[in-house]
């Protein structure tokens, strides 16, 4: 029997002493506010809490040793406090996913009861052991100050829910995600609710002889187990072809180590996951296919139809051979970059369960997703339904920058409940995700660019190749966007691009946030660099005279005819650049929408409940971006409905259609749609109160479907909106980074607050990419699944960012909107690249960095 105290009531605890503090809270207490972000690795803080006054890792303390101990969650803190910290990290921006957050609210009382005043650099001190991958911890910081002063003059923080545009309107549901109260799908209970888990391959290629699940289904406990056999429907899926099988029979050949081979419903997760690794499966080990460089030629077909899944090519003006020998300065090299982890905090999970619809027995899926109408449209596809008999709830999301578009859980989970007839929770652990979900593609660019005795560019030649793993995610796309953007933010007059998507048995790799623009971005500004290091230019000078301005035409070969930021950006930079001995600078453009061909969209409909009741349906994934905050003040700000009776839903079931949450579209589309739902309801409440509305819904769909497809005949529209910026990296008289200064073209700031975190955190993610993130793979297996060895930079290792925000109106964007989610970090390794290279005049080539040696 152990005894202890739980937010100030007395606890007996009398089952296995060795369960985790964390499970007992989660799984048997009731508490939601500490969060499972490393399944016990004790690498991410999300599951803090406090024992004795000390700051504890629940994931890591088993219940023997709570004996005697008193432990505190933030459901037992005072609620002044806890109001004046939820309140201050939501007035700083300090809220982005939120899964994060009650960790470090955690820390934050531990600290400050002991320090009612500390310096910044006791701040970073105590949050050591918090892990953030969204704001880049300035935020965070910022936070925690205000928070003290607040304590100390013993004063309160009230949140200011303006709604207007271009105002700091707090983030949506921001308070209660800080203290651990909105739930993520994790945190969600059903009656009667099974779990299950699922059996990966051992190899990354080989020959699936027999699986035996004799063992696992006598296991006690054990519902049922599901192999391929059991779908009822196609078993290939993705999400743009249908290459990923959801799991693969028996007889047939892995691809990576993340395919399934089988899966086990039980009724608990330790049961399952016991379960699964009962199931005995035998193999004929093949060997994989790893090498990028050979796979196009390689005999080891991992498809049937080979290994190259695309060539884009992008080619415009004269012959770029001819022109480079005529160049006066040229520049030659290869660049390579790494394999990268989301590492996202909210690992993979979902739920589902029946639902019965008016054409027969449905089902209903709770689910993380990027894109709940693309999720709908896959699992109706394997359980061989119509779509409206499967409705997709979307749950705002742990974090995804690109990770969670395709589906990883949300298939299996959706087959073993509807079998089943019950709902079924499938989670998966940090390991698995790891193992499982797509990464950023690493690629080979061999770039030779060259320019005239004036430093004016003339020709680009890029020679591109990604490895896209054992499936297609969005491989094809992320390379054509990567030859779409590989001359920069820069008019060329003359190009000869080519990219290649190619299939491996390495870990599939889809979108992550920049979507292969950083890549071609590192490759690029260090050439920049090279031709002014080769002409004697000035490397500010050089890059503002070739500059894309409005009239300029991409590399793709659209003409930018208005709303072009990037010499703005460039000049907001310009005393700090030259007041640095040692400084790095990099430019960088991202498209807004998909583009290239495809129709970007958005449906939303306003629905009026009461005079106090006004619902938002769409269909975008709030994942931390704060879609959800732009899109209520679009709608208040046009018509003036206050902004704390507005709810905002995401849902198959309303029929607000969008498509994935991506390419950096999301705001600029449901802003659009909100302004044309509101233009009727505008006219509407000029004569009548929204009492007298109840019961209407008002319906906005905005869409551009005027782009190009690659090499179309006619005018060239790749994309409908662009955004830009310039970054600044000054290194210290060590080497070591000081400060980051980002400009952003936004276009026009809907939300000054959440765009600064924005770009923050994709600052901090883009030195991680720079310096130190990597996931290495040997034969087609992790060499670690540990979340501590990706290499994120932790608080301590984070520099001063300094955001400054430019407003250049775009022409199709709401309010002159642009998107700001991905181009946060498409200069920045480039840019610390630059920096190092000034400081000790060593080109790398290779991403991470290294130091002191050429990586050539």
């Amino acid at each position: 029997m152990i005894s202890f105290k739980l937010n100030g009531k007395e606890k007996i605890f009398e089952g296995n002493d060795s369960l985790s503090l964390l499970h007992y809270l989660r799984e048997i207490a009731g508490i939601m506010s500490p969060k499972d972000g490393c399944s016990a690795q004790a690498a991410c803080g999300a599951c803090m809490v406090e024992i004795n006054g000390h700051p504890t890792l629940s994931c890591i303390t088993p219940m023997k040793k709570v004996q005697g101990k008193e432990i505190i969650t933030i459901e037992g803190f005072p609620e002044p406090l806890k109001q004046t910290l939820g309140r201050a990290f939501v007035e700083k921006g300090a809220v982005q996913c939120g899964f994060c957050t009650p960790g470090f609210l955690t820390g934050t009382k531990i600290l400050l009861q002991n320090n009612p005043n500390p310096s910044h650099d006791e701040i970073i001190k105590a949050l050591k052991m918090n892990l953030c991958r969204c704001t880049g911890y300035i935020k965070i910081v910022e936070a925690i100050q205000l928070a003290a002063e607040t304590l100390r003059e013993n004063k309160n923080i009230t949140l200011q829910n303006s709604g207007i545009v271009g105002s700091n309107h707090p983030k949506y549901k921001a308070y209660e995600k800080a203290i651990g109260q909105d739930p993520f799908v994790d945190d969600l209970k059903f009656d009667g609710m099974l779990y299950s888990a699922l059996k990966f391959s051992h190899h990354p290629r080989a020959k699936v002889l027999k699986i035996d699940a004799a063992a696992a289904e006598k296991l006690k406990g054990v519902i049922r187990i599901f192999t391929a056999e059991d779908i009822p429907g196609q078993r290939f899926n993705g999400l743009i072809i249908n290459d990923w099988p959801v799991m693969i029979k028996q007889g047939e050949t892995t691809r990576y180590i993340g395919d399934v081979l089988a899966g086990a419903a039980a009724e608990t997760e330790a049961i399952a996951r016991e379960a699964v690794q009962l199931i005995n499966v035998e193999y004929d080990v093949l060997e994989p296919l790893t090498d990028l460089l050979a796979a196009e030629q390689s005999p080891i077909k991992i498809h049937h139809q080979g290994n190259l899944l695309e060539t884009c090519e992008v080619k415009r003006g004269n012959p770029v051979d001819e022109v480079l020998n005529e160049s006066a300065h040229v520049f030659s090299g290869r660049f390579e970059t790494q394999r990268v982890e989301h590492a996202f905090m909210e690992t993979e999970t979902a739920i589902a369960m029946p639902w019965n619809t008016e054409k027969g027995d449905g089902l209903e899926l709770f689910s993380q997703t990027q894109g709940a109408y693309e999720d709908r449209k896959q699992i109706a596809r394997i359980l061989g339904l119509p779509d409206e008999k499967i409705k997709v709830n979307q749950v705002p999301n742990g974090g995804g920058f690109g990770g969670k578009e395709d589906m990883t859980v949300q298939g299996h989970v959706s087959l073993f409940a509807f079998l089943l007839k019950r709902p079924v929770k499938l989670h998966l652990t940090r390991e698995e995700s790891i193992r499982m979900h797509p990464k950023r593609h690493p690629m080979i660019m061999d770039y030779t660019l060259g320019c005239d005795e004036k430093g004016k560019l003339t020709a680009l030649k890029a020679r591109i190749l990604g490895d896209t793993g054992a499936y297609a995610s969005v491989g094809m796309k992320v390379l054509e966007r990567a030859a779409g953007h590989a001359a920069g933010a820069y008019h060329i007059p003359n190009v000869d691009i080519v990219s290649k998507t190619l299939y491996t048995n390495n870990i599939p790799s889809g979108a992550m946030r920049g979507f292969g623009v950083n890549q071609v971005t590192f490759a690029m500004e260090s050439c920049i660099d090279e031709l002014c290091e080769k002409g004697g230019f000035d490397r500010w000078q050089f890059r503002f005279d070739n500059a894309l301005v409005n009239g300029s035409m991409t590399a793709t070969g659209q003409i930018l005819h208005e709303g072009v930021g990037v010499r703005e950006t460039l000049l907001a930079i310009k005393e700090e650049f030259y007041k640095a001995r040692y400084a790095g600078l990099a430019c960088g453009v991202k498209n807004c929408g998909i583009g290239n061909g495809m129709a970007d969209f958005s449906e939303v409909k306003i629905e009026i409940i009461s005079a106090d009741h006004v619902v938002l349906h769409h269909g975008w994934t709030e994942m931390g971006q704060g879609v959800h905050t732009v899109a209520t003040q679009a709608l208040c700000g046009e018509t003036g409905i206050d902004p704390a009776i507005v709810e905002v839903k995401v849902s198959t079931i309303h029929e607000a259609r969008s498509g994935m949450t991506t390419s950096s579209r999301g705001t600029s589309l449901v802003c659009n749609a909100i302004i044309e739902a509101a233009k009727q309801l505008k006219e509407d409440l000029k004569t009548k109160s929204l009492d007298r509305l109840k019961g209407k819904i008002y319906f906005g769909r905005w869409s551009f479907d005027k782009s190009t497809q690659p090499g179309a005949p006619g005018p060239v529209i790749t994309h409908y909106s662009h955004s830009y910026a310039t970054q600044l990296v000054v290194l210290d008289e060590k080497g070591n980074i000081d400060t980051v200064v980002a400009a952003h073209d936004a276009g026009k700031i809907i939300n000054p607050v959440l765009f600064e975190s924005q770009i923050q955190g994709s600052v901090h993610m883009g030195l991680g990419y720079a310096l130190s993130e990597e996931l290495p793979l040997e034969g087609g297996h992790l060499k670690s699944a540990k979340l501590r060895d990706l290499g994120m930079l932790r608080i301590h290792e984070t520099p001063r960012i300094v955001v400054k925000g430019i407003e250049v109106r775009d022409p199709l964007g709401p309010y002159g909107a642009k998107g700001v989610g991905e181009i946060g970090l498409v200069p920045t390794a480039a840019a610390v690249v630059n920096a190092l290279y000034q400081f000790d005049k060593v080109r790398r080539y290779k991403l991470p960095v290294t130091r002191g040696k050429n990586d050539e």
